[in-house]
């Protein structure tokens, strides 16, 4: 059974989360990527524990499955020369060194094409490859700068998001990318240089934030769980926990106005129109909680569930999967017998469905079969 990208081949250099997640992406979807890694160290990710799966730290093994790795150090001419015909090789390139720092190794973008024209070279970096190129780009510091953090949380208390969300972002962002530069090269054989980062790719992901920005010249600032321009929207106390609430349109509000009880509400004129109700929202959340104290949360959502109302229990991650799992999603794959279980692929293909899940590779796992094969590539092009 084809995948949709089967005979590609990706040259991974990345490391951490960002460009590595990007690979396993292109991994899942049937390239072969070949890891390249620092002999004895490999990627810093498989020493970021607890917890441990075995092989790795799970932090390691949720980037990289279904890659062959190989040990290769830039400093040792041999496997420079090793390094420079993966890159001569392959269809996709992913990278996030510091700008310059492949270069002088001959694996900088220039160097590459003019050995492999048709390569589709992706670099990701933290604040792009001008001004912010000698910058460390971290996950939590673009977090902090670039203004997530100050539009998370409570207004006393900046804080990030509970999982490398930037990293994860950009990662897409890169995919995007790549596959975007393979299809331009149908054209005419060549590929180009493809770049994002962290920041970019957290601006643009700002989506409604960044636009009220721009609109109004005004930073948003931090609304706990509450929506900036929907009102009710958020999270709200019932007798045995919190219910997240979402009303996206006034028939909603109506219907939960009549499941709370109260149907005239949705006549009141403080709250006949989205618009009012965000205006009038600390009158309304007062209101909504005092009737939600009544009930339990599981009820709540059953009854305004029924009703079209969308309507939650605030869960752990279990619960997530949970949730999945009943409703027939397949969130996890084994990756092997004596390994943890994995996220499924989100992507669903009609035709070419994402198969073949393997286990992320132990450091230098295919050192000989890569080596051998990139030694016989260049004795046949000798």
């Amino acid at each position: 059974m084809t995948r949709p990208l089967d005979g590609v081949l990706v040259a991974d250099f990345s490391r951490v989360l960002a460009g590595p997640l990007a690979a396993a992406t292109l991994a899942d979807l049937g390239a072969e990527v070949i890891k390249v890694e620092r002999p004895g160290v490999g990627d810093d990710t498989r020493q970021w524990g607890p917890p441990w799966t075995g092989s790795a730290s799970s932090y390691f093994e949720c980037a990289n499955r279904s890659k062959k790795s190989v040990e290769l150090d830039l400093a040792d001419p041999g496997d420079l020369e090793l390094a420079q015909e993966l890159a001569a090789r392959c269809d996709v390139l992913i990278e996030n060194f510091r700008a310059g720092s492949l270069a002088r190794h001959g694996l900088g973008y220039d160097a590459v094409a003019a050995r492999n024209p048709g390569v589709v070279y992706a670099s990701v970096t933290g604040f792009g490859s001008r001004g912010g190129a000698e910058l460390a780009g971290y996950d939590f510091l673009v977090q902090a700068v670039g203004g997530l953090m100050s539009i998370t949380g409570h207004p006393d208390d900046p804080m990030k998001v509970g999982v490398a969300l930037v990293d994860v972002l950009t990662s897409r962002d890169a995919v995007i990318g790549i596959l975007a530069a393979l299809r331009a090269r149908e054209a005419d054989g060549r590929g180009q240089h493809v770049e994002v980062n962290l920041l970019s790719s957290l601006l643009g992901s700002l989506a409604n934030q960044a636009s009220a920005y721009l609109t109004t010249g005004e930073a948003p600032g931090p609304m706990s769980n509450r929506h900036p321009s929907i009102a009710p929207y958020e999270t709200l106390r019932a007798k045995d926990g919190h219910v997240a609430i979402c009303c996206g349109n006034d028939g909603q509000f109506g219907r939960l106005a009549e499941v709370l009880g109260v149907p005239a509400l949705a006549d009141d004129r403080r709250f006949a129109t989205n618009a009012d109700r965000v205006a009038h929202r600390a009158e309304l959340v007062e209101l909504i909680e005092d009737l939600l104290a009544a009930d339990t949360v599981a009820s709540w959502v059953r009854r305004l569930s029924a009703v079209g109302v969308p309507a939650g229990k605030v869960g752990t991650i279990a619960d997530g999967f949970r949730l999945a799992e009943r409703l027939g999603l397949e969130p996890t794959v084994s990756v092997g017998a004596d390994r943890p279980r994995q996220v499924r692929s989100p992507i669903t293909f009609s035709a070419t469905p994402v198969t073949g899940y393997a286990a992320p590779p132990r450091l230098g796992q295919h050192n000989d079969e890569v080596r051998r094969m990139l030694t016989e590539e260049t004795s046949q092009g000798s």
